[in-house]
């Protein structure tokens, strides 16, 4: 699905806005995600298997997701540049569309600005419009500043894996499964 323009300001007061990224994003879109996945070892993906993305894929991922009636991409532009992003997927199943399930990642240079606030503030009302009573995300253990945030917008967590995640050097961490009740 599109999401419409949304534009806010920073606490730096530059101004920012929230939208469904285009195909013609596509380059801008594989450079961030490079970027803010070298920058943090708390996304599921690599910055090395992000690398391996091609232009044509993701302009694949953009269209497949735009055109999807269960799922936004809602991307943070700033003076033109992509800075963050998240996402919103809604389930389709009868027994399920009470819920969906998100996501962010913002770079490291635009953290503490307003972004993640803003972007679940949007995750939050598009998911009230579709009628989700709950809103589900995990996180990575040791990922302190964004279970403040989560923690913030109302997210409890609800269970744990344990080790469900494997990095580079060996070492586990656990998974937390977080919920919003809407």
């Amino acid at each position: 699905m599109i999401l419409q323009p949304i534009e806010f300001t920073l606490k730096d007061m530059r101004r920012a806005v929230l939208k469904s990224a285009t195909t013609e994003d596509a380059s801008e879109m594989l450079s961030y995600i490079t970027q803010v996945s070298g920058e943090t070892p708390f996304l599921l993906s690599t910055r090395e298997e992000f690398e391996q993305v091609s232009l044509e894929t993701e302009k694949s991922i953009i269209q497949e997701t735009n055109d999807s009636p269960d799922k936004f991409f809602i991307t943070c532009f700033v003076d033109g540049n992509v800075v963050g992003n998240g996402h919103i997927f809604f389930n389709s199943k009868s027994k399920l569309k009470h819920r969906a399930t998100c996501g962010i990642a913002i770079l490291k240079d635009f953290w503490n600005l307003g972004i993640g606030t803003k972007i679940f503030e949007t995750i939050i009302e598009l998911s009230k419009q579709r009628g989700v009573s709950q809103i589900e995300l995990n996180f990575v253990e040791g990922n302190t500043r964004a279970r403040a945030l989560y923690e913030k917008m109302g997210f409890k967590i609800v269970g744990v894996v344990p080790k469900a995640i494997r990095l580079t050097d060996g070492a586990f961490l656990d998974e937390y499964m977080m919920v919003k009740w809407l």
